[in-house]
């Protein structure tokens, strides 16, 4: 299935959500760039909410640019599977070789704004990253690494204490959600 068509037919968990599927859908039929970072004002990636087994931590890396605990993922850059991308940026950043898919449908859609910044010695201007993720899943006891390039820490959280641990306050709205519906998908 094509990822407009993914995205067409995706469930809002919440008024977020709708909103952004919305404006998603709107830059879809507007830009035919937006799977590749020359679309300067907005672009695809994928992140994922990477549990253990049992679904009660997270792994979470320390985003050297952010200077925050953060979700793992990364820029579409041309791939229209937004699901590969995922797996691809979880086993590149934490150094995990087993991640699975819990579900191979989008797991929560956000648009996220990214404020300017340097990125390998250029500047990056402001632009917003049309974002889905995917619940992935991997052994909390597989050793992890870091991706020196990208952070500086690895380690498995507490659901709640990742929302804790990062410093991001829209980003925290974000983890929060998915906890959320991380305990809907486990009751189901």
């Amino acid at each position: 299935m094509n990822l407009k068509l993914q995205i067409e037919n995706y469930k809002p968990y919440n008024a977020q959500e709708m909103k952004d599927q919305e404006v998603i859908l709107k830059y879809m039929d507007t830009f035919d760039n937006l799977l590749v970072r020359d679309n300067e004002f907005a672009h695809f990636t994928a992140s994922a909410w990477l549990v253990n087994q049992n679904h009660t931590k997270v792994l979470m890396a320390y985003h050297n640019i952010y200077n925050s605990w953060s979700w793992v993922g990364g820029h579409a850059d041309g791939e229209e599977d937004l699901l590969k991308v995922a797996i691809k940026e979880a086993k590149e950043e934490t150094g995990l070789s087993l991640v699975k898919p819990v579900s191979e449908e989008i797991y929560s859609i956000e648009i996220l704004g990214v404020p300017a910044h340097e990125k390998r010695g250029k500047h990056v201007a402001t632009h917003v990253h049309l974002n889905v993720t995917y619940l992935l899943e991997a052994d909390e006891n597989e050793l992890t690494k870091v991706k020196p390039d990208e952070n500086s820490a690895i380690q498995w959280m507490g659901l709640e204490e990742a929302i804790e641990k990062s410093t991001e306050p829209e980003m925290k709205v974000v983890y929060k959600k998915l906890n959320e519906k991380l305990n809907v998908y486990s009751q189901l």
